[in-house]
């Protein structure tokens, strides 16, 4: 497939529509980041997507995509929501993983010697690894139920946060039409003990200096200085979203010959978007969101209060506020322009974030002037990236754009890689203090395992769909 893989623009390539594609397949990429693309299924998978009803404009693909299960980890699509469908595929396991970047007063040499401290006080206080269970009591039936309705809100009210980290949460931590109803038992079962939980693979906390500032305006906007210390943290919705994702595979699959959509892969499965399969999925994927949300909210003050406990103060004198939050794995009902007209969608965004402009009134209204915060995290070892949105991204990609570095080696090639290697030992050689709770999934997340994040920042600026605005370099890292 890669053959047919034409340029349309600096940094946009194409596949025209062949057989049963609907619309082109887009891909938003370097030459340089081709080369990884190439490396697996991940561009077939876009192509994949083409084929699926009321697609509208093209299958997308962020610079960071690689293969994932049915669409690709970086892919974006958009569906007519009167006449489209909806695909667990293009959500993720992990509904609504995504980042939440934090900021302080404190410039990274007011830490001292007290870097160490304060990595091994996060550990402590906010639970990491497969299975762990959260800082505060299981949620009840009742308690759950409010959580997957409410999302950050009701973790602010239940005392973890200020009303202000709304504003400062993409959809303000909350999709509308969730019902916990639409959740099986086991899915409830999963994510009652999990709540404020870390978890493991991917997922970290990260303290970090902004090593530079690429857009001074726009920095400064979002509250950044050279020299200041922030914390990155990326989790999602856990078990309770991986079973969300699980159940409805299942239930689409058994239903699939009922609504016969044609599907180049079975891992595709979709269902039409006024089926009762689709309306309990999105009910329940909303659902999950909301948790993944409300458990970003949690963990952001479990990592405040560690700070004050190691460094002194308060949340108001270290200066400690949310810069943004971002989801990664979600469908959403947006307005956008297609062809001149403004439609409703279901903009499905699978290892991709949202990158929504200047002036856009779903930006908070601090950052309106400059566009919503665009994260892009990277390993272990290498610097984060703050980008912002433009006003081509809203015309090209669903005011979409990437929301990483991207793997490039499976986890079973990292660990074979990794094998004699002491991760942990490497990164403090280079100055980076790593807590972890497991040297396997050390192995599996070592830099190595992934493509530079400047790379795909220098992608999304050659395209256009995102511009740089500050690199953050790791100075700690806890992981599950």
């Amino acid at each position: 497939m890669s053959k047919d893989l034409e340029r349309v623009g600096p940094g946009v390539w194409e596949v025209a529509p062949t057989g049963g594609m609907r619309v082109p397949a887009r891909v938003f990429a370097s030459e340089r980041l081709l080369a990884a693309i190439r490396g697996d299924r991940s561009l077939e998978q876009v192509c994949n997507v083409a084929h699926l009803p009321g697609i509208v404009g093209a299958s997308l693909a962020m610079p960071d995509m690689h293969e994932g299960y049915g669409f690709p980890i970086g892919g974006v699509a958009a569906f007519d929501a009167a006449e489209g469908i909806v695909s667990p595929g293009g959500v993720g396991y992990d509904i609504n993983c995504g980042v939440r970047l934090m900021r302080t007063d404190l410039r990274a040499s007011d830490l001292g010697d007290r870097l160490r401290r304060l990595v091994l006080q996060i550990e402590r206080d906010v639970p990491a690894g497969v299975g762990s269970e959260g800082a505060i009591a299981r949620l009840t039936d009742h308690n759950l139920d409010a959580v997957l309705r409410t999302g950050a809100g009701w973790a602010i009210r239940a005392g973890y946060g200020e009303p202000e980290d709304l504003a400062f949460t993409e959809a303000e931590g909350c999709l509308p039409g969730a019902d916990p109803a639409a959740l099986s038992h086991r899915a409830r079962e999963r994510g009652a003990p999990q709540l404020g939980t870390l978890g493991s693979g991917n997922h970290f906390a990260e303290i970090q200096v902004v090593d530079e500032v690429l857009d001074q305006r726009t920095a400064e906007a979002f509250g950044l200085a050279e020299g200041q210390l922030t914390v990155l943290l990326h989790s999602g919705s856990r078990g309770l979203g991986y079973q969300v994702c699980d159940d409805a595979l299942a239930a689409m699959h058994k239903n699939k010959g009922r609504d016969r959509i044609p599907l180049p892969d079975p891992q595709l499965v979709a269902v039409p978007l006024s089926s009762p399969e689709g309306a309990r999925y999105l009910a329940a994927m909303r659902a999950a969101a909301n948790f993944a949300w409300a458990n970003r909210q949690v963990m952001m003050v479990l990592i405040e209060r560690a700070m004050v406990r190691v460094l002194g103060g308060s949340r108001s004198s270290l200066g400690f506020r949310l810069v943004y939050d971002v989801a990664h794995n979600i469908a959403k009902l947006e307005e956008h322009d297609v062809g001149g007209q403004r439609r409703m969608l279901l903009v499905h965004r699978k290892g991709a974030t949202r990158a929504f402009p200047a002036g856009h009134p779903d930006v908070p209204a601090a950052y309106r002037a400059v566009g919503q915060p665009v994260l892009i995290p990277a390993d272990m070892g290498r610097p984060s990236f703050v980008c912002v949105g433009t006003q081509f991204a809203m015309r090209e990609t669903f005011g979409s754009a990437a929301h990483g570095a991207g793997r490039s080696m499976s986890r079973h090639a990292a660990r074979r890689a990794g094998a004699g290697r002491d991760i942990s030992h490497e990164l403090e050689q280079r100055g980076i203090v790593v807590a972890a709770r497991s040297a396997k999934t050390l192995a599996e997340e070592m830099p190595q395992a992934y493509k530079d994040a400047a790379d795909v920042v220098e992608a999304l600026q050659l395209s256009g769909i995102a511009l740089p605005v500050a690199r953050l370099r790791p100075l700690g890292v806890i992981k599950g």
